[in-house]
């Protein structure tokens, strides 16, 4: 039996889902049992990755630990030396490609991501570990440009030319499913990006040729962005990073791609106009709040 922390965010559904297709017994851990909505078969548990005292009695006959950065506060360690004394054997922590990078240019950290301690505890537990390293989610450019694309044919942003290699959360999910499920990952940190390097301008064309119309990219000034964000209510140290971190690269690649996803996996990883052509009704919803942005930029 596997347990999955972070069970019902993006890439923890994924992941059950694709634990659920390979046979595997799966816990979800939730805060709210009832509002989880995952798959027919999936023990959801109430617990608080957080609080390591209410998660005592869930690591009863668990194998592996699927360890979520946003959901263990300050607690990894007492966590995974809970799940080591319960018997659990192996741990896989979702972590970031910039963990390196100086706090102030990680804006996921400023809401609530732990990337570096994901790794340093799994590292430290005594458990074989395996740590995913993982560049910016496809899934990002949807909430970020979403609103805009569904109420016209302008993308207003920051830097044109700011570049990543985008990564499918559905080829991440498949790469913990395996950590998870087997030894052949043991010991390694895997540096996971998309195929390809793509600029901001690049990445509307790409959703502009799925959606079968014209889009364009106009560059705003950050201060201008990041004021605009900060208007609407988005936490200020978020934002300050998220702009930070365009403007310390502007004009170079973050996060060349590695092709270490596909070594893994035996098979090319998706592209992003994989994830587009998948993504199209998305984009094509009825417009919401255009000041929508990445809930996860790494």
């Amino acid at each position: 039996m596997i347990l999955i922390t972070g069970a019902t965010g993006a890439v923890g559904r994924l992941v059950v889902q694709r634990l659920v297709a390979e046979g595997a017994r799966v816990r979800a851990v939730s805060r709210s049992p009832r509002d989880a909505a995952l798959p027919y078969g999936v023990e959801v548990v109430r617990g608080d990755p957080a609080r390591p005292g209410t998660m005592a009695g869930h690591f009863a006959g668990i194998e592996a630990v699927f360890l979520h950065p946003r959901t263990f506060g300050d607690s990894a360690d007492g966590l995974l030396a809970l799940a080591a004394e319960r018997g659990v054997s192996r741990v896989v922590a979702l972590s970031a490609m910039n963990i390196d990078d100086p706090f102030d240019l990680q804006p996921s950290r400023w809401r609530g991501d732990r990337n570096r301690e994901a790794e340093e505890a799994a590292v430290a537990s005594g458990l074989a570990w395996t740590s995913l390293r993982a560049s910016s989610f496809a899934g990002n450019t949807l909430q970020a440009w979403g609103a805009q694309i569904r109420a016209g044919d302008v993308v207003r942003y920051v830097h044109a030319g700011f570049r990543e290699s985008l990564l499918d959360e559905r080829d991440l999910a498949e790469v913990a499913t395996r950590a998870l499920l087997t030894d052949e990952l043991a010991g390694r940190r895997l540096e996971l990006t998309g195929p390809e390097s793509l600029s901001h301008e690049e990445m509307v064309a790409v959703i502009a040729a799925a959606l079968g119309r014209p889009l364009r990219f106009e560059e705003v000034p950050s201060r201008a962005v990041a004021a605009h964000l900060i208007g609407v209510g988005l936490p200020e140290p978020f934002v300050r990073a998220l702009m930070a971190r365009y403007d310390h690269y502007a004009g170079r690649d973050q996060h060349p791609p590695t092709g270490e996803l596909g070594k893994v996996l035996g098979r090319p990883a998706r592209t992003y106009a994989d994830w587009a052509a998948d993504h199209v009704a998305a984009f094509r919803m009825p417009a919401l709040d255009p000041a929508l942005v990445p809930h996860t930029t790494r």
